[in-house]
C-alpha cells in the first residue's frame, strides 16, 4: 500500500542535511525495494528547499513511519515536520495502475 512521506526541515538546519547526506543516501539504497519514488524538495532556482518527499510502498501507516524514523535525517534531528498519507496509485511511469 503506498503512501506519501513529506518532510520539512527545520530553519537553519542545512549544515545538518549536508552532514548526513552520505549516510541517508545509504540508507536509500539500502532500501530501495521500497522506495517507489524519493527526493529533495527544491525552489525554482535549484536551491534546496529544506525537506523532501518520498513515496513508499509498505503495508501500514506504521510502517511508513518506522522507515522515515530509521532515516538518518530524522535521526539527526533534521526534520521539523513529517506527514504521512496514504497515496493511490493512478499512474506509474506512464501505465494506468487503476
Amino acid at each position: 500500500m503506498p503512501f506519501i512521506i513529506e518532510t520539512f526541515d527545520k530553519p537553519a538546519h542545512q549544515h545538518v542535511r549536508q552532514s548526513n547526506r552520505p549516510a541517508h543516501l545509504a540508507f536509500l539504497e539500502q532500501n530501495k525495494r521500497l522506495l517507489l519514488a524519493c527526493g529533495a524538495k527544491l525552489n525554482d532556482d535549484g536551491s534546496d528547499a529544506g525537506g523532501g518527499v518520498y513515496i513508499v510502498d509498505v503495508e501500514t501507516r506504521e510502517a511508513a513511519q518506522a522507515l522515515i524514523e530509521a532515516d538518518p535525517f530524522h535521526q539527526a534531528g533534521l526534520f521539523g515536520e513529517v506527514r504521512i498519507t496514504r497515496w493511490r496509485k493512478a499512474y506509474l511511469d506512464g501505465i494506468c495502475c487503476l
